[in-house]
C-alpha cells in the first residue's frame, strides 16, 4: 500500500514538473515575445537607431565648432634667387605658433561665420642680412563665407537625414506588423495541426474498437474474413496518419518557436479562442482609414521628395556659381611679446569669384532630365500603391462576409457529418455496413471538423488582414496606433 502511495505520488510530482516547465503562450503573448526578439525586428530597430545618431550627428556639425590647430615647432633652410639684386642668398626660418578658431555654419544661407586668432614666434636669418629677425605676431579676424547661386547643400543635407529616419521609423511600424500578420498565421497553423492530431488520434481509436467489434463478430462467424482484414487495414491506416500527424505538429513546434525567437529545445504549448463572433466592418471606414493612415503611402512620398532633392542637387551640375569672402582684423607684431598691439595693423580681405560653365556637351541638361524621370516614376509608384491599398482593402472585405458563410455552413456541414456517422456506427454494428463504408462516414466527419475550424481560423485571419490593410482594428473598434517615433538619447 505504501508503495502504491509513492508511486502515485511521484507520478504526481513528475507532471507537476513538467507543466511547470513548460511555456503556454496566447497568440499575445507570442507577438509580444516575438516583438523581443525576432531578428527582423532587431535589424529594423538597428536601422532606426543608425537614422538617428546621423541626423544627430548632422545638428551636432550645425552647432559651433571650437578647434585649436598647434604647430608648435617649423623649420626651414632654402637657397633662393633673389632677382632685385640679381643674387643668391641663403634663407632660416624657425617658427612656433598655433590657430584658435570658432565656426559657426549658417543654415539659412549655407554660409560660414568663424572666429580666428593666429598666434606665432619667428626667427628669421637670411646671408645678405647678418642680423637675424625675432617677432612675435597676433591676427584676429572675423571672416565670413558665402556661396552664390547655389542651392543650399546644408538644408538639404539636413532635410534627407530627416526622411531617413521617419523612413526608418516607417519600416520599423510596418515590421511589426508583418511579424504579428505571421507570428498570428504560424499560430493557427499549429493550433490546426494540434486539433488535426486530437481528431487523428480520435479516429484511430474509433478505427481500434470497429476493429474489435469485427473480429468479435468473424469469430462468431457473423462476418466474413475479408471484412476483418478490411477493418485491421483501416485501423492501420488511421494508426499511420495518426504517427504522421504527431511529427508534422512537431515539425511545426519547432518552426514556430524559431519564428518567434524562443529556443528550439524549450517545451511550450498554445492556447487559442477561435470561437465564431460577428464583428460589423465598415468599407468605407476601412478605405478612408487605409488611405490616409497607411505607412506604405507616406513612404512612397518620401521617394518622391528625395527624388525632388536629387534633382536640386543634379541640376547644379556645371552650373554657374560664385562666392563671396569677407574678412575684417587686427594683427600686431612686435620683438617684445607685451608690446605686440602697440601698433595694430587693420587687416581686410574681400572677394567675389565666380565659375562660368561655357559648354558641357549636353551633360547637365541630360542628368536633369533622367532625374525628372526619376520624380515621375516615383509619382507612379505613390498612386500604384494606393490603388494596390484600395483593391487589398475590398477583396480582404468580400473575404470576410464570404468567411462569415462558410462558417455557418461548415457548422451545419459538421452536425450532418456527427449525425451521420453515429447513424451509420449504429448500422455497422448491426451488420448492415462494411468496414470500407463506415471508414468513408468518419473521413467525412474528420474532413467535417477540420472544415469548420479552418473557416474560423481563416476569419479570425482576415480580420487581422484587414488590421492591417486599413490601420483600423474592427474588433476593437478603433484605429491602430502606429508606435512611429524617433529614438530619443
Amino acid at each position: 500500500m505504501l508503495k502504491s502511495r509513492t508511486k502515485i505520488l511521484f507520478i504526481m510530482l513528475t507532471c507537476f514538473v513538467s507543466l511547470k516547465a513548460q511555456t503556454v503562450l496566447t497568440i499575445d503573448e507570442a507577438i509580444k515575445t516575438a516583438f523581443e526578439n525576432s531578428p527582423d525586428i532587431r535589424r529594423s530597430i538597428l536601422n532606426l537607431e543608425r537614422s538617428q545618431e546621423s541626423l544627430n550627428a548632422q545638428n551636432a556639425a550645425l552647432k559651433s565648432k571650437f578647434q585649436l590647430d598647434l604647430a608648435p615647432f617649423e623649420y626651414s633652410k632654402n637657397r633662393q634667387f633673389f632677382d632685385f639684386t640679381s643674387s643668391w642668398y641663403t634663407s632660416e626660418n624657425k617658427t612656433s605658433g598655433g590657430t584658435f578658431s570658432i565656426v559657426q555654419p549658417i543654415v539659412w544661407t549655407d554660409g560660414t561665420l568663424s572666429i580666428n586668432n593666429n598666434f606665432e614666434y619667428r626667427d628669421s636669418y637670411s646671408d645678405n642680412n647678418s642680423d637675424n629677425s625675432k617677432s612675435f605676431s597676433n591676427n584676429l579676424y572675423l571672416r565670413f563665407d558665402q556661396p552664390l547661386f547655389t542651392y543650399n547643400r546644408t538644408k538639404i543635407a539636413l532635410s534627407e537625414l530627416e526622411l531617413d529616419l521617419e523612413n526608418s521609423s516607417l519600416s520599423y511600424a510596418i515590421q511589426k506588423l508583418n511579424i504579428e500578420k505571421n507570428v498570428s498565421e504560424s499560430f493557427y497553423s499549429l493550433f490546426r495541426q494540434r486539433l488535426s492530431l486530437q481528431i487523428a488520434n480520435e479516429e484511430y481509436e474509433s478505427q481500434k474498437s470497429n476493429y474489435a467489434l469485427t473480429q468479435n463478430k468473424v469469430d462468431a462467424g457473423i462476418l466474413s474474413q475479408d471484412e476483418r482484414y478490411q477493418a485491421e487495414l483501416n485501423m492501420l491506416n488511421s494508426e499511420m496518419s495518426l504517427k504522421n500527424a504527431e511529427v508534422t505538429l512537431q515539425n511545426q513546434y519547432d518552426q514556430f518557436k524559431q519564428l518567434v525567437g524562443i529556443p528550439i529545445d524549450e517545451e511550450i504549448d498554445i492556447i487559442a479562442d477561435i470561437s465564431y463572433r460577428h464583428y460589423d466592418v465598415d468599407l468605407t471606414k476601412a478605405i478612408q482609414s487605409g488611405i490616409t493612415k497607411r505607412m506604405e503611402l507616406r513612404q512612397r512620398e518620401i521617394d518622391v521628395e528625395n527624388s525632388q532633392f536629387n534633382l536640386i542637387k543634379t541640376s547644379a551640375t556645371n552650373e554657374f556659381y560664385g562666392n563671396l569672402r569677407l574678412a575684417v582684423g587686427l594683427i600686431g607684431t612686435d620683438s617684445d611679446l607685451a608690446n605686440i598691439y602697440d601698433t595694430p595693423t587693420n587687416n581686410q580681405d574681400f572677394s567675389m569669384t565666380f565659375s562660368i560653365p561655357l559648354f558641357d556637351w549636353g551633360e547637365r541638361s541630360s542628368r536633369i532630365k533622367a532625374s525628372e524621370k526619376t520624380i515621375e516614376s516615383s509619382k507612379i509608384n505613390f498612386d500604384d500603391q494606393k490603388n494596390s491599398i484600395l483593391v487589398s482593402i475590398r477583396s480582404v472585405y468580400r473575404n470576410i462576409q464570404n468567411m462569415e458563410n462558410q462558417i455557418k455552413i461548415s457548422e451545419i456541414s459538421q452536425r450532418n457529418a456527427q449525425l451521420s456517422y453515429d447513424i451509420n456506427l449504429e448500422r455497422y454494428s448491426n451488420g448492415d455496413l462494411t468496414s470500407i463504408d463506415l471508414q468513408g462516414f468518419q473521413q467525412q466527419l474528420s474532413e467535417a471538423k477540420m472544415t469548420k475550424v479552418q473557416s474560423l481560423i481563416n476569419y479570425k485571419l482576415e480580420l487581422l488582414n484587414m488590421k492591417i490593410q486599413s490601420l483600423y482594428d474592427f474588433e476593437k473598434n478603433s484605429p491602430v496606433v502606429s508606435d512611429i517615433k524617433y529614438i530619443k538619447e
